[in-house]
């Protein structure tokens, strides 16, 4: 039996940045991973994010062999290809890594922080005793044994897989599912192209419902003629193979003639606004099992990082002075939902919006920019949903027998705003959390 102040089970982005931070403090932090060490990092992913992220929370840029792009935009595309957004601002600067390379180096500076590492080892289920997690029993797959490993504090950072808070009792008031209809599966290949794609600093996104129905595909360049591409779609209904609709929509085209297959692999991502709440009585949940992703893009590597960072501070705080009740960890709610919750909220409401359309929806959306192209901008960064609807464009929806169109448009941009500000004035703590559930579930269920 091991005893420690902190016992993190994964050691993703989210996992090893709690880890890191904790063991800074001087916290005696165990990071539990199901893989082997040297496989840590190796995930199925968009290998994008943001410069933002690294000056945020105090990271060295991407370089040498974990770098492989530098970004400058994005580009997005209407259904029809007729319309493209070309979103391109200091904001949207960011990095395409080598996903492995870059997870080695967060859990390498965790562990030189001070954190261990039992790789191999599998988290089973939280050890609950006198209305606290207490840590995890789990079994090293070395040997098969079983084991229990304790913790004043307990970070759940195991990804979809949410291994604690599926478990978790119904009493530390956190919620252990989520609904199919929140998540998107996706398939990504990375693939060696004959040539360069064309503006190689720009992420490619291609918005069309009969190939990613509730989702898109993308492009994104890596290193020389190589491209992470990839297509994700809604688990909603009879959903198609998200590896069926890439090769039949996507890898078809002309680009990809004669390239050559390096790696292939799929996953589930929670593309939501983030669960209520995230800490209870010893345990805090972070990255994917706390749908800390971005509900549009489907990003969570730096909203994942965030939430690690600042649970890391927030329960060394906590273990310095008091016990990790979940009244003392509350405040990981609080400085979350300010500081990207209320953002992700609001992009949640826009995805539902999105979801709800037809391509033919999105093509005169976009070709009349009902959004305009800094305002998608402004709505990734910040959540704020802003409308370009004149007289001249009533006319023109009006004429096309489109005015419900703008109906659902005007809608979704009051409920966005509506629970943004709900989402900033996230309660204080627990005993006010009841009255802020229902308010937003009143906003959510609105026509």
């Amino acid at each position: 039996m091991v005893n420690l102040d902190l016992v993190v089970v994964g050691a993703g982005t989210a996992g090893c940045m709690a880890a890191r931070t904790a063991a800074k403090a001087g916290l005696s932090v165990c990071l539990i991973d199901y893989k082997d060490a040297k496989s840590i990092g190796d995930k199925v992913c968009g290998d994008a994010i943001g410069k933002h992220h690294f000056d945020n929370l105090g990271l060295s840029y991407p370089r040498g062999e974990e770098l492989e792009r530098i970004i400058m935009g994005i580009k997005v595309y209407s259904p029809d290809m007729e319309t493209v957004f070309k979103l391109s601002s200091e904001e949207l600067h960011g990095f395409i890594v080598n996903r492995w390379v870059f997870g080695q180096r967060l859990l390498r500076e965790a562990l030189d922080a001070g954190a261990s590492l039992l790789d191999l080892t599998q988290a089973l289920e939280p050890i609950v005793e006198g209305g606290f997690v207490r840590g995890v029993i789990a079994r090293d797959r070395r040997t098969g044994s079983r084991v229990e490993i304790r913790g004043r504090v307990t970070v759940d950072a195991s990804g979809y897989a949410a291994v604690l808070r599926r478990r978790l009792p119904p009493e530390m008031e956190i919620e252990t599912s989520i609904n199919k209809r929140d998540e998107v599966l996706c398939y990504r290949e990375i693939r060696i192209l004959k040539s360069e794609v064309d503006e190689p600093e720009f992420c490619q996104i291609y918005l069309d419902l009969e190939a990613a129905p509730g989702g898109y595909y993308w492009i994104f360049p890596k290193r020389d003629n190589c491209v992470n591409v990839g297509l994700g779609v809604a688990a909603v209904g009879g959903f198609p193979n998200p590896r069926e609709q890439l090769y039949k929509f996507v890898l078809s085209k002309r680009i990809f003639e004669d390239s050559r297959l390096i790696h292939g692999g799929g996953g589930v991502v929670p593309t939501r606004r983030p669960l209520d709440s995230f800490v209870g009585n010893g345990i805090v949940v972070i990255g994917d099992a706390a749908c800390h992703v971005n509900p549009i893009h489907g990003g969570g590597i730096g909203p994942s990082m965030m939430a690690g960072k600042i649970a890391g501070e927030v329960i060394s705080s906590v273990l310095e002075k008091s016990e990790p009740s979940v009244e003392n960890l509350w405040p990981i709610n609080v400085r979350y939902m300010k500081t990207y919750g209320a953002k992700q909220a609001s992009l949640d409401v826009f995805r539902i919006f999105l979801q709800s359309l037809t391509n033919e929806d999105i093509n005169y959306g976009m070709k009349y920019k009902l959004i305009m192209e800094e305002d998608v901008l402004k709505a990734g960064m910040e959540g704020d949903v802003r409308l370009n609807i004149t007289d001249a464009t009533r006319r023109i929806f009006i004429g096309l027998g489109r005015i419900s169109f703008l109906r659902k448009l005007y809608n979704m941009a009051r409920k966005s705003k509506a629970i943004k500000k709900m989402y900033e004035n996230y309660p204080q703590s627990p005993n006010e959390m009841q009255e802020w559930r229902i308010k937003v579930r009143e906003i959510f269920g609105s026509g």
